[in-house]
């Protein structure tokens, strides 16, 4: 929802759709997007939180705050829940099973103050997965796009540093279909998380490839 104009409702309809042929839908929020937005998405069926623009050990507490119930955060208990199919269900098992697995919160990395204070922010209780935001840390790395350059590499291993130490799962975004950059990171640095392509990407290669079979022809 970050960087596309899907609406709540449409977002809804596909994390519902994900819960029940078994894949586990994370839905990445706009930034500073508001908690009452945050509590929105994880109530229509999200099972993650992705948090862009994370820069502090206090934003990084902030979106464990809203994306946990208590003890570890904030969330605000309702009724009928996707994740439980919408039925009624005690406010314990609401609890203990979505804090254990149906609130995942991860956020990205993408600036030079963000790896700067990756340390603390890997520290933070409740956060699973620090994922790199390719292109933005790229770009204010001053090395836009240059995934082979000394100073993008460096803050790879600053972040993969912080992930091992502290327990944490180590995600790379915006880099995809290099083989050679990905083994790297899963062999590497320990990636554990990655996405493979975007929707707009998947539709633009296979229309190129649409394409060029009817120019051969």
């Amino acid at each position: 929802m970050e960087h596309s104009t899907l609406s709540m409702e449409q977002m809804s309809a596909h994390c519902s759709t994900g819960l029940q042929i078994g894949i586990t839908p994370f839905v990445r929020v706009p930034y500073r997007c508001g908690e009452g937005f945050v509590q929105k998405v994880l109530d229509a069926g999200a099972l993650g939180v992705v948090f862009p623009h994370v820069h502090s050990k206090t934003d990084a507490e902030a979106a464990v705050s809203i994306s946990k119930y208590p003890p570890f955060g904030k969330r605000s208990v309702t009724g009928q829940l996707p994740i439980f199919q919408l039925k009624p269900t005690p406010t314990e098992r609401i609890i203990a099973e979505t804090n254990e697995s149906g609130s995942s919160v991860i956020l990205m990395i993408e600036t030079r103050e963000g790896v700067e204070k990756v340390e603390e922010i890997a520290t933070v209780p409740g956060v699973e997965v620090l994922l790199v935001g390719s292109n933005d840390l790229s770009i204010d790395l001053g090395v836009p796009a240059q995934w082979k350059s000394t100073e993008f590499r460096s803050a790879l291993e600053t972040i993969s540093k912080a992930c091992k130490k502290h327990g944490k799962v180590m995600g790379l975004a915006g880099i995809y279909e290099d083989p050679e950059f990905h083994s790297w990171a899963i062999n590497g640095l320990g990636v554990g998380f990655i996405l493979g392509q975007q929707d707009s990407g998947l539709l633009a290669r296979s229309a190129k490839e649409v394409s060029k079979a009817l120019q051969d022809i």
